[in-house]
């Protein structure tokens, strides 16, 4: 084969050749010193006639005309000499014809014997006009194309370069050749484009759309944007020659594709604000998250949380052992294969202190693989098969992120890309970061909210009668329930006392507010009414020591109360009430209505007298005291709630705490929208 430096070619003629000979019937000839044919290669048998065996040993001369062996011998002189000659000679054909061919020949190194070995690349005349006339359509191309155009060596130095280019450039053809990019243009990242040229002189198979960016002496205030082309020279053997290069400038496209991805990638987050984190439910905050960012950001998402730790424990430590996660979240793009073979929502996933997962949480930092190949897959991880069995479905890119809120870590959430789509970019990782930073937020209210609904929850219950001990007479029913998980506890209470034999007190109250302050101040409130209930004060009485009570506190708070005092015996109550909805009654025969009773104002604002009112009772009614989540939600105003009411309580009612529970069914909102209280009072015996 003919090293092209040696036979005095310049390089870029010699790769236009080399593309030609892959066009054209060639034969390939190689001669030694003395003529002798050494090599008979490529199409020389069916250009020729001959077979290898037919012609190796004989002299070119054998195979020319009488008339041309002058001038072959002229070839051999001259290709001896170092140099490198083309020419037409006829050439007979083993049947006897004359073949008109033209010839190609330069010196190569030695290979049996001394002196020069002669190559010949012959190909037949009239092809061979049409790929010279051809090349010179191409040098015309070359010379006036739009496109920048370049050669280079096996060093991948300059050879030659087109109009277009050293515009590009803002440099002459002259100080491009000879010399490598880096040394041309260090202002653009010519080390990744030389590395893609070096795959190319290697696999052979040609790179499309290399993108680069970057700065030129012809605009050197400015970055501008270049798609790249790149395909191997070769010659006849398919020896590598150098890289032929077409460059365009897409700075404009570039920049409209970067204006439309920002506003995409701007859409995208506006979405995430409206859209993840709309209740303090934290799984459902991961779904959210997961299904924000299929297919905008991902073809497949999860979103793993750690388990909740107390306020002084360091998740670093755990981490260093090993993650324990819980997959909050999951989301993949519709007919996505690899999406089946992923842990499912609520699952435990468990990974050494090794893995990606883990290592994404302990560095606190995103961890981005652009490309899943198997160099990627660490063979020594046997904790999971996970990634190479996606890497088999198609996805070849993928970024962890970790879920950082309050400085702590939370958890981790993996984006996937698979099929047609292309790698994941530093512009991506941003994105997935301030998805996941929004979803931590909100991740980490929901568990403070939690934490704080399940102190104010476990304050409340304390503080409410575990058991209660009806007075004689009485026969007492009750039901407390608590807001539902998306909705905060309130201060919600009921209380039943024995003032004397037959005669006892019943309370119900609701402090306005939610959470552990509510809790506390309910806590203090039915306190305060036990202990003024032990005076034995009349029910108006009792609620103005409660009201200048409630004024006393370091933070002013309003509550209502209703509070009545009940005698079995002489079958009367008393009622009192501080903006509390009324009570109802049901006699014994099944009759039902609401006590008619003085509103009066809520706790807490003072200087307004509270009013008694005295009922009497047949023996044997039930009156129901409640509060107004009973009876009032977002979807049933007061009025409707008490009318629903007093209809489910007509009616003959033998059991208390079986209506207790027949108005929690019938009743009470699901999800329980605010704190229940019923308490139910049989007052003294039916009449025989």
């Amino acid at each position: 084969m003919p090293d092209p430096m040696m036979a005095g070619e310049p390089i870029a003629r010699v790769g236009k050749a080399a593309a030609w000979c892959n066009v054209l019937p060639v034969a390939l000839i190689v001669s030694d010193g003395a003529g002798r044919i050494m090599q008979w290669a490529k199409a020389a048998p069916e250009l020729l006639g001959y077979t290898a065996d037919e012609a190796i040993g004989r002299t070119i001369t054998d195979l020319v005309l009488p008339d041309s062996s002058l001038a072959v011998r002229t070839v051999q002189d001259s290709v001896a000499s170092g140099r490198s000659v083309t020419g037409l000679f006829p050439v007979r054909h083993k049947n006897g014809a004359i073949v008109e061919v033209e010839v190609w020949a330069c010196p190569v190194a030695a290979q049996v014997g001394p002196g020069w070995n002669a190559l010949i690349l012959a190909a037949e005349a009239h092809a061979a006009r049409q790929a010279r006339e051809g090349g010179a359509l191409l040098d015309g191309l070359f010379a006036r194309s739009p496109v920048g155009m370049a050669v280079f060596d096996t060093e991948l130095r300059f050879q030659e370069i087109n109009r277009a280019l050293e515009v590009m450039t803002g440099l002459p053809s002259s100080a491009h050749v000879g010399r490598r990019l880096p040394e041309m243009l260090p202002g653009v990242n010519s080390e990744q484009m030389e590395a893609a040229m070096r795959r190319v002189l290697v696999t052979g198979d040609p790179v499309v759309n290399f993108r680069s960016v970057g700065r030129t002496p012809a605009d050197p205030g400015h970055d501008r944007s270049w798609s790249s082309f790149y395909f191997r020279l070769e010659n006849a053997v398919g020896k590598s020659l150098g890289i032929s290069a077409s460059i365009i400038d897409i700075t404009a496209q570039a920049e409209t594709a970067q204006e439309a991805s920002g506003h995409q990638r701007l859409e995208l987050l506006n979405k995430a604000a409206m859209r993840v984190g709309t209740t303090l439910d934290e799984t459902r905050t991961g779904q959210e998250l997961a299904d924000i960012a299929v297919p905008g950001l991902a073809d497949i998402t999860t979103v793993d949380v750690l388990p909740v730790l107390t306020d002084d424990a360091d998740p670093m430590i755990s981490l260093r052992g090993g993650a324990v996660l819980r997959r909050l979240g999951k989301a993949h793009a519709r007919g996505f294969p690899g999406a089946d073979i992923l842990t499912p929502v609520g699952s435990t996933l468990r990974f050494p202190a090794v893995a990606p997962y883990t290592q994404a949480m302990i560095d606190r930092r995103p961890f981005l693989l652009p490309h899943i190949d198997a160099s990627a897959i660490d063979p020594a991880a046997p904790y999971t098969s996970t990634p190479e069995r996606l890497r088999s479905l198609g996805v070849h890119s993928m970024m962890m992120v970790p879920l950082i809120a309050r400085g702590l870590v939370l958890g981790v959430a993996t984006f996937l890309r698979g099929d047609e789509r292309s790698a994941f970019d530093a512009a991506d990782l941003t994105l997935a970061g301030d998805l996941a930073a929004h979803a931590a937020v909100c991740i980490d209210n929901a568990r403070l909210y939690h934490r704080e609904r399940d102190t104010a929850l476990t304050l409340q219950r304390s503080m409410l009668p575990r058991r209660v001990e009806p007075p004689s007479g009485f026969e007492i029913a009750h039901r407390y329930c608590p807001a539902s998980d998306v909705n905060e506890v309130g201060g919600d209470w009921y209380d039943v006392t024995t003032l004397a034999p037959g005669r006892g007190s019943l309370a119900v109250g609701d402090v306005m507010g939610h959470g552990i302050q509510a809790a506390a101040i309910m806590g203090q409130m039915r306190t305060t009414v036990r202990a003024l209930a032990h005076l034995d004060l009349a029910p108006d009485q009792l609620l103005d020591n409660l009201d200048h009570a409630l004024q006393e506190l370091d933070s002013p708070v309003l509550a209502t109360c209703l509070y009545g005092v009940c005698d079995a015996t002489a079958h009367r109550c008393w009622f009192s009430r501080a903006g509390h909805p009324p009570p109802a009654l049901v006699t014994p025969d099944g009759t039902a209505r609401l006590l008619d009773l003085p509103s009066g104002v809520p706790l807490g604002i003072g200087g307004i007298p509270y009013a008694t009112t005295e009922v009497t009772l047949e023996p044997g009614s039930v009156l129901v005291l409640y509060t107004d989540g009973l009876v009032e939600s977002r979807a049933t105003d007061l009025d409707q709630g008490l009318d629903e009411l007093i209809h489910l309580l007509t009616g003959a009612h033998l059991d208390v705490d079986q209506l207790c529970g027949t108005l929690i069914d019938h009743l009470a909102p699901s999800p329980v929208e605010d704190d229940i209280t019923i308490l139910a009072a049989r007052i003294g015996s039916p009449t025989p």
